[in-house]
């Protein structure tokens, strides 16, 4: 296999959890280069994204390793034959890298839970509130890549739409609600866009309220993307350098833990779809 200048996410997950078998099995690049018969520069380069691996040596591998979960093995075997070219690669080299990390991983997700405080999630939102925040990014976007993502982000809406429709849950703090993004006819359109993606029977929207009380300690924005197995959940997060991927056990143990506590202190479904229909009859 021919190597890559820039593996994408999804890529590199099993480059990592390859190096992270071989380290758990207490093996060294050179012992499961010997198992291939290759240089252990080879696997430093499958373990690194830049080069693939076929079935059938992850699973030699896998055995090799030890690795006595079945279904970790199937998924990663999915992961290093699927070379399928996704909608989002006629965006390559037009848009950053994690846009299309993260178009793929939702693609390929099996639930998402979104966690934001001061904007509509991505997912729920319209053509207009995305343009606005769009247009307002600093440094200035020019008008015809302002436009470039808001395609992008209307396109990334199949992940919920009716191709797929995988399990959603988001989280969304009143504040976001109330923050008039584009003006008031855009948010009340962006309101109602909400209201009428809650009745889907795999969306779910809670409002986190102003009224709650003690809430400073579990405040994190996230955007949560289960795998086939707990083991491949990502947890995407923006932050002032960039967007970072979260992948260690740790980490992921952290982010549910902190999703489910948002989630204990939000509103029910039913209220919540109260509070945003009230809002809408503000505007």
């Amino acid at each position: 296999m021919g190597t890559r200048r820039e593996p994408t996410a999804r890529q590199l997950r099993l480059a990592v959890e390859l190096r992270r078998l071989r380290e758990a099995a207490g093996l060294s690049a050179r012992d499961a280069a010997a198992l291939l018969g290759v240089n252990s520069v080879q696997i430093s380069q499958i373990e690194s994204g830049t080069t693939g691996v076929s079935e059938q040596r992850l699973r030699r591998l896998a055995a090799h390793y030890a690795c006595t979960d079945s279904k970790l093995v199937d998924s990663l075997a999915v992961m290093a034959t699927d070379r399928g070219r996704g909608w989002w690669e006629e965006y390559r080299g037009l848009l950053p890298t994690p846009f299309l990390d993260l178009s793929e991983l939702e693609y390929h997700s099996t639930h998402r839970w979104d966690v934001d405080f001061l904007h509509i999630p991505g997912l729920l939102q319209t053509e207009d509130y995305a343009r606005a925040l769009f247009s307002r990014r600093i440094p200035e976007l020019p008008g015809d890549e302002v436009e470039l993502r808001v395609r992008h982000r209307m396109q990334r809406r199949s992940a919920i739409g009716d191709t797929q429709q995988i399990p959603y849950e988001a989280l969304v703090h009143e504040a976001a609600l109330r923050i008039r993004v584009g003006g008031r006819a855009t948010s009340r359109a962006q309101l109602g866009r909400i209201l009428e993606l809650s009745e889907a029977e795999h969306v779910t929207v809670r409002v986190i309220p102003f009224e709650l009380e003690e809430f400073a300690d579990i405040t994190a924005d996230m955007v949560y993307l289960g795998g086939t197995v707990p083991r491949l959940d990502t947890v995407l997060r923006d932050g002032p350098h960039g967007t970072v991927f979260v992948d260690s056990e740790a980490q992921l143990g952290v982010f549910r833990t902190l999703f489910r506590r948002v989630e204990a202190v939000s509103l029910d479904p039913e209220r919540s779809r109260d509070l945003i229909h009230g809002l809408t009859k503000e505007l």
